[in-house]
């Protein structure tokens, strides 16, 4: 049995998601990343099987919009309920001088490569699995990739790309590394309504 774990990079499948609906015109927000993931095992191998998917992202609290967060929380309830492992990171005000705007201040993503990073060589020491798929375009991770094959050379790591994030550099360090098409995404939709292990809906 080839036990295969997912460490999905929240933002960078969000930012795919809304170039769906911009160059596509598809709206796959309310993704079933259980779904979503299972769908590429056989990729990895015949006798692949789901060990353990997680999700790494991060809330907006900077956006000042509560509808926003309690989608957010939402959409990570739906997730929870099909056994996915969120993980959440933090946004940290940085200041930024542009010619044009003046001073003003920027929020970025902070911890989320590195909780990537961390979680990808726990899973692997702990022997949780014999493979991880990465589902990000994002070449920060390339260091701890670099590493991890080095120190656990009998460990299969892939990319998978989303739509629009297909990394070239990515695809020659590992070159089992794979695109998700745009159609792949709108087979593996939430139900509306959804429901929860306690009786609720989202």
């Amino acid at each position: 049995m080839n036990r295969v774990t997912f460490l999905i990079d929240g933002f960078n499948l969000y930012h795919s998601i809304i170039d769906l609906g911009r160059f596509q015109n598809l709206h796959v927000k309310w993704l079933n990343i259980h779904s979503f993931c299972s769908s590429f095992l056989y990729l990895i191998s015949k006798d692949a099987n789901l060990a353990e998917i997680y999700y790494f992202s991060t809330f907006a609290h900077h956006l000042n919009d509560p509808n926003v967060i309690k989608r957010h929380r939402d959409y990570i309830e739906c997730l929870k309920s099909t056994g996915i492992i969120p993980e959440m990171g933090r946004f940290k005000p940085k200041d930024v001088t542009c010619p044009l705007r003046g001073k003003f201040i920027k929020h970025e993503e902070k911890e989320t490569d590195i909780a990537i990073a961390a979680r990808l060589f726990e899973v692997m020491f702990n022997n949780k699995c014999d493979a991880v798929v990465l589902l990000t375009g994002d070449t920060d991770l390339t260091p701890a990739v670099k590493a991890s094959t080095s120190l656990f050379p009998s460990k299969t790591i892939l990319f998978a790309f989303p739509y629009r994030r297909y990394n070239r550099e990515l695809k020659l360090l590992l070159p089992g590394s794979f695109k998700i098409h745009a159609k792949t995404y709108v087979r593996h939709l939430f139900p509306d309504p959804v429901h929860l292990p306690d009786g609720s809906r989202i």
